[in-house]
């Protein structure tokens, strides 16, 4: 009757087992340390890489408690905060020779002090949140001139469109910095052109002037559309970020403007920082272009002449230069979607591009247009162009959907694909300070917290042992698996930890003791009811578990809305919340009960368990703290 088969004590001891191990990492604490990166796709990340970083240590005079290399990254760990800044200071001073255009990425970070055998087995620590362990905190600078600027560039290239659409003959559009500039040859001209910038661009005031036996109108951005465009710019570029982050998989982000143009980015709990200041860093966007394959350009790409005027020079990612012309066909703005795939035929990895419907049309009508000429799709990261392939057009090109390869690796196509996803910046953006801060409750926080959950489990325990005596020590028990369990499923999760989330684990203490403290009062009913102390554990489990349930069941629709439609630490509050409840149904139910068999099952003339005081009906006998009584 109250006896479990081999099997299911087999499952006991492997949660017992699997919650120990991934709870382990937890606690070790983490250690400082410096992590080094690549920022380029031709610069790797090796054994060579890790002796250039221990020389630089050793010169310096410093020596890591841990050092290892890993497919992306060199990560140094050391004993204290004041060698890690004085690691990063010596590191960055052997690794990095040109601040502007770096090679490799040198970040704080903070790694498990945990044991490599348990790293092996992917048994992690959870994250910590900013209010509990901190994270990092960037704060990045936007180029509003350089939002400007695109706007200008924009305005220009359909200023173009339109004239020659109007059939409004001119002598040349050019941009100088964020005014639009049009040549015409007489004062009539001019007047219309000045009529179509009135009617068809709101955003621009025009001016014209003569210059010599020509005219030039002059076509400047309004102050309030100025004003617009650079809050729309900040706007764009903080929606970006969230995305980007997004794909980071990064829980709880900070991320909100500070003064008018400036962002501010915290990312509590990341481990992998120079993964994200990487990702965060580079104004990814996204240009086609059409190549200029006049003798003139021939010449420069082979260093023999000077850029032709209205060109420009970029290299490809095999170091060989390729002159565009400065009109932008189409922007990363047009794209709707960008996913890494694989070549059919040839299986090389590629990016797969979705064009919204304007630059569909657009795109269709420039391959139609320049059959056998070459277009280039060139990538801007951190103010640098890079041309990342420069096919020839073979025939036109519907539908909305371009595949673009360059000999990339599935990596590098990924990694593209995902700045590409994430969306174009509105505006250029630099980090202009990066540091990894301390909790932001501080380390009193922290310990009030864990003290309020080891306190609340130590008056729980006190008082389950007084009163339901041995039954109280085996719903103790299970407690303490609970907690265990629930510890190892966040691990197991990588969650991110915050206080919201310690306040639903010591929630889930409560909900998990109901169950224990409704299954002993089950059996203490069956006693006073006259039934024999083995009739009494079968059936006040039996009856006890559907109480249990329908309370847990409502309180998991409660917590499954929180987080539904909850947001930043609801969502942490909810995601324990949640977990909790279905790890004190598996304690409080299946363990306590297999401990309860472990002790009593197997006892054929059981007279009396050790459950506190039952108070007796009127007439008959029951069981009463272990002793057996009767009237």
């Amino acid at each position: 009757m109250n006896r479990y088969p081999a099997w299911k004590y087999a499952i006991l001891v492997a949660a017992l087992l699997v919650g120990i191990l991934y709870t382990l990492p937890n606690f070790f604490g983490e250690a400082p340390a410096v992590q080094v990166s690549a920022t380029k796709s031709i610069v790797k990340i090796d054994g060579a890489t890790q002796q250039r970083v221990e020389e630089a240590l050793k010169a310096a005079g410093i020596a890591p408690d841990a050092i290892a290399t890993d497919a992306a990254s060199v990560r140094a760990r050391f004993a204290s905060t004041d060698l890690q800044i004085k690691a990063k200071d010596a590191i960055e001073h052997a690794l990095v020779k040109d601040p502007a255009d770096p090679s490799y990425i040198v970040a704080l970070n903070l790694l498990s002090r945990s044991p490599a055998w348990l790293a092996a087995l992917h048994a992690q620590p959870m994250y910590l949140g900013l209010d509990l362990r901190g994270g990092v905190h960037f704060m990045l600078q936007v180029d509003m001139q350089g939002a400007l600027t695109k706007r200008a560039e924009s305005l220009a290239g359909d200023l173009r469109t339109t004239l020659r659409d109007k059939s409004i003959r001119h002598g040349g559009i050019s941009r100088s910095g964020q005014a639009i500039e049009i040549r015409v040859r007489d004062a009539q001209t001019a007047q219309a052109v000045r009529n179509l910038i009135g009617d068809q661009f709101p955003e621009l005031q025009a001016s014209d002037a003569a210059d010599g036996s020509e005219f030039r109108v002059t076509a400047v951005i309004k102050p309030d559309a100025a004003r617009r465009v650079q809050e729309q710019a900040l706007k764009q570029n903080i929606v970006t970020l969230h995305n980007r982050i997004n794909e980071l998989g990064v829980a709880e982000p900070v991320i909100q403007q500070q003064g008018l143009d400036r962002i501010v980015v915290q990312l509590p709990g990341v481990q992998d920082t120079a993964k994200a200041k990487d990702i965060l860093g580079r104004t990814a966007t996204l240009e086609v272009r059409m190549v200029d394959e006049g003798a003139e350009a021939r010449a420069a790409e082979l260093g023999s002449g000077p850029v032709p005027f209205g060109d420009e020079k970029y290299l490809d990612r095999n170091g060989q230069a390729v002159i565009v012309r400065k009109q932008v066909v189409l922007t990363g703005e047009n794209l709707t979607d960008a996913q890494p795939g694989f070549e059919s035929q040839t299986q090389e990895p590629t990016v797969n591009l979705t064009l919204d419907a304007k630059g569909a049309r657009v795109f269709r009508d420039v391959t139609r247009e320049n059959v056998g000429k070459r277009m280039a799709i060139i990538l801007f990261e951190k103010g640098r162009g890079e041309v990342v392939t420069a096919p020839v057009i073979r025939t036109e090109i519907g539908g909305g959907r371009v595949q673009i390869s360059g000999r990339m690796t599935t990596a590098e196509a990924n990694d593209t694909a995902l700045l590409l996803r994430a969306g174009s910046l509105a505006a250029p953006m630099e980090i202009i300070e990066e540091r990894t801060i301390g909790p932001s409750l501080g380390a009193d926080n922290i310990a009030r917290g864990i003290h309020s959950v080891v306190w609340g489990m130590v008056a729980i325990a006190v008082f389950m042992c007084a009163y339901y005596m041995l039954f109280g020590v085996i719903s103790t028990v299970a407690l303490c698996v609970n907690v265990l369990m629930l510890l190892a499923i966040l691990s197991m999760l990588q969650a991110t930890l915050t206080l919201p989330g310690i306040a639903a684990m010591a929630l889930a203490l409560g909900v998990a003791i109901d169950s224990n403290v409704l299954i002993n009062e089950r059996i203490r009913e069956e006693l006073r009811a006259g039934a024999s102390p083995q009739m009494a554990i079968h059936t006040g489990y039996e009856r006890a578990w559907a109480t249990i349930l329908d309370s847990n069941v409502t309180t998991l629709i409660a917590g499954l809305a929180l987080l539904a439609f909850g947001s930043g630490p609801v969502r942490g509050f909810a995601v324990v919340h949640c977990i909790g409840i279905v790890t004190s149904m598996f304690s409080a139910v299946f363990f306590s009960r297999g401990l309860v068999n472990l002790v009593y099952g197997r006892r054929k003339k059981l007279k009396s368990v050790a459950i506190g005081q039952v108070w007796k009906p009127e007439g008959g006998a029951v069981s009463v703290a272990g002793k057996t009584a009767a009237n």
